[in-house]
Formats: C-alpha cells, sequence, structure tokens
C-alpha cells in the first residue's frame, strides 16, 4: 500500500467503528486525526472531557480548543488513527461499550 492509501484505511477503519455512537464525526482529510463533536455525549469542557476519557475508558484525546489563544472551538476533540489495527480495534471497542447510543 502506498501512504496515502495506508491511512486512509485505518480512517475508514475508525469512522466505520464508531459509526452509531454518540460522537458526531466531522469530515477527516488528509490528517491523522479524526475530529468528533462531544456534545451529545458529555456537559463537561474539551479538557475535562479528555482527561476523563484518558482515566475512565483508556482512549486518549487531544481537546481542539488546545489549538486556539482566543475564542476556542468548543465540544470538539481530536483522536489519532495513527496506530496499528489492533490498538484501533480496542480503542473502538473501549469508546463504544463506555459511550453507547442511548437506543443501543
Amino acid at each position: 500500500l502506498q501512504l496515502p492509501a495506508f491511512y486512509q484505511a485505518k480512517r475508514d477503519l475508525f469512522r466505520e467503528g464508531l459509526a452509531g455512537s454518540r460522537f458526531k464525526l466531522l469530515p477527516s482529510t488528509g490528517s491523522y486525526f479524526q475530529c468528533v463533536d462531544i456534545s451529545a455525549i458529555s456537559d463537561l469542557n474539551e479538557a475535562d472531557f479528555c482527561q476523563w476519557l484518558t482515566r475512565e475508558v483508556g482512549v486518549a484525546a487531544i481537546p481542539l480548543s488546545a489549538f486556539y489563544e482566543q475564542d476556542p472551538v468548543t465540544h470538539l476533540v481530536r483522536l489519532c488513527f495513527a496506530k496499528q489495527d489492533a490498538v484501533l480495534d480496542s480503542a473502538i471497542d473501549r469508546l463504544r461499550r463506555f459511550l453507547r447510543s442511548p437506543s443501543a
């Protein structure tokens, strides 16, 4: 596989795994990151949500607000999918288990 196709396959695996969750998946092209809207999941600010996610779910995320000096974007975090497939599968399983859709 060429590098773009390699990462597209990882992105697609990650996005498919999170489909149907309460994460609102934002478009992701030319990146190693999947940005998601967490507003349907938590009232925590992004930094607190990311800390909770790391401690309680075992999946690390980065608050997008960390990249803004003024007027930060809110309720958005990014998850890195540049990982081995086994790591992605484990993260998907953890995220889906802890953050189930209310209808699931």
